[in-house]
């Protein structure tokens, strides 16, 4: 199969799960509304444009022309104008007349019997298990889709077969020519250790993990010890002795440490020159929500300095910054990764769905988090608006005053708007960074 044929399934793989991610999270509003009685008019996945739809019930069904986003329609989103609920008061403020006119529009569809089916009206904690149902949704997505990843597909790991082996001693970042006189073996080359060589033995001590190998190897610099491994199927015992080389050291991140100075960190440790060939292996599934938690933690700090890396975007998209792989990138750089992942043909096809299936759950877990910011219109705007409602009516409990009734949010709809505008100016500016200067993941 072609390398662009291949790099368009993977475009069209992540561009469906979207779609699905998209249309479970407004499901996860949709039925704890309707099990709460508010009458639900739409459920629409994307934005613009009717495509398609079909009424069943009461609600309406459908899919739009531009696939951004989704929406559920309750009936009653902001409490009714100050007076008969039909005849918006006059007002010469703008922002006035949004609120007053967004309040009309949200009654526009409720009709005789919808008096207690509006969704102002319920209890505080039913309005924020509605808004927090498409979330919840996200993140039940993205651990499912971990589960299946490392359950399922399993997690590289190192074998203690051997995948390489190197012929020439050199510093940590030199090269030699193999060839040269210069060249000088290295232990492993010159005891004969070969290629798919399984390591069976240390020093008299049984193999079986490559990091056990590895701190062994690394702890027997200057000795002369005896290493066997199974080739072929048949047991080979020869003598080694480790050399002492400065080697990187790797921080808990798995990248090279570097000092306060910002200078990489070496040390001198036992080497013998042979690297290790990797396999994908199953995890239990008390894995899952550890690896989960820390894919949320990562997600939740980009989100935390969210200014910030936009910011960094922007710098890198005019001028020849380099982007940081690490930082926010559009649906159409999440689409150019799925791409170059699938188009990898050197990687083995199980590889690259559970690369694939991973970038799927990092998306909802960032699509959980990203909707739990405290703003308007975000999901985690109304359940902020929620919770001041009840404590507004606490307080006046306690203070034996009148019920305040429901917070009228329709009067941060001028943050809304704010909001909106700059949600809609970072998205365009990431879309351009990634077709102008696109993260590169594969050096």
């Amino acid at each position: 199969m072609s390398p662009v044929l291949l790099f368009v399934l993977g475009v069209i793989f992540v561009a469906i799960g979207i779609a699905v991610s998209i249309a479970l999270h407004e499901v996860g509003h949709l039925v704890p509304a309707k099990l709460f009685k508010v009458r639900v008019t739409k459920y629409m996945i994307g934005f613009g444009p009717t495509l398609w739809s079909q009424r069943k019930g009461e609600t309406e069904y459908g899919i739009k022309a531009i696939p951004l986003g989704g929406y559920v329609s309750m009936i009653g989103m902001y409490p009714p104008n100050k007076d008969d609920g039909t005849v918006r008061p006059s007002s010469t403020g703008m922002f006035q007349t949004l609120a007053t006119e967004a309040r009309s529009l949200a009654h526009e569809d409720v009709g005789p019997g919808d008096e207690n089916r509006v969704f102002y009206r319920l209890p505080v904690w039913k309005k924020i298990i509605v808004m927090l149902g498409g979330p919840a949704m996200n993140l039940l997505i993205g651990v499912v889709l971990t589960a299946v990843l490392l359950m399922g597909f399993g997690v590289a790991t190192a074998t203690t077969t051997i995948s390489d082996v190197s012929k020439c001693q050199v510093a940590a970042g030199q090269t030699v020519d193999p060839d040269s006189p210069d060249c000088k073996l290295t232990p492993a080359a010159a005891a004969g250790l070969k290629p798919n060589d399984v390591v069976t033995s240390f020093d008299g001590k049984a193999v079986t993990a490559w990091d056990q190998l590895t701190e062994w190897i690394r702890a027997s610099a200057g000795k002369e010890v005896s290493i066997t491994v199974d080739r072929a199927g048949s047991p080979v015992t020869m003598t080694i002795t480790p050399v002492l080389s400065a080697r990187p050291v790797i921080g808990p991140d798995g990248r090279q440490a570097k000092d306060d100075a910002g200078n990489l960190l070496y040390q001198d440790v036992g080497f013998l020159g042979i690297g290790a060939q990797t396999a994908l292996v199953p995890q239990p599934a008390s894995s899952v929500l550890p690896v989960a938690g820390e894919n949320i933690s990562q997600v939740a700090g980009v989100v935390f300095n969210l200014p910030a890396r936009v910011v960094g975007v922007a710098k890198a998209a005019f001028s020849s910054e380099p982007r940081d792989p690490n930082g926010p990138i559009s649906v159409v750089g999440v689409g150019r990764v799925a791409g170059e992942v699938a188009a990898m043909e050197q990687v083995p096809v199980q590889s690259r769905l559970a690369a694939l299936v991973g970038l799927l759950a990092g998306l909802n877990f960032a699509l959980a988090v990203f909707n739990l910011i405290p703003l308007l219109p975000l999901d985690g705007g109304h359940v902020a608006g929620a919770l001041y409602e009840g404590a507004r009516r606490r307080v006046a409990k306690l203070f034996g005053k009148p019920d305040p009734g429901a917070f009228d949010i329709a009067r941060l709809l001028p943050v809304t708007y704010v909001v909106a505008v700059l949600l809609i100016g970072m998205s365009a500016l990431l879309i351009y960074a990634d077709i102008v200067k696109p993260v590169n993941l594969f050096g």
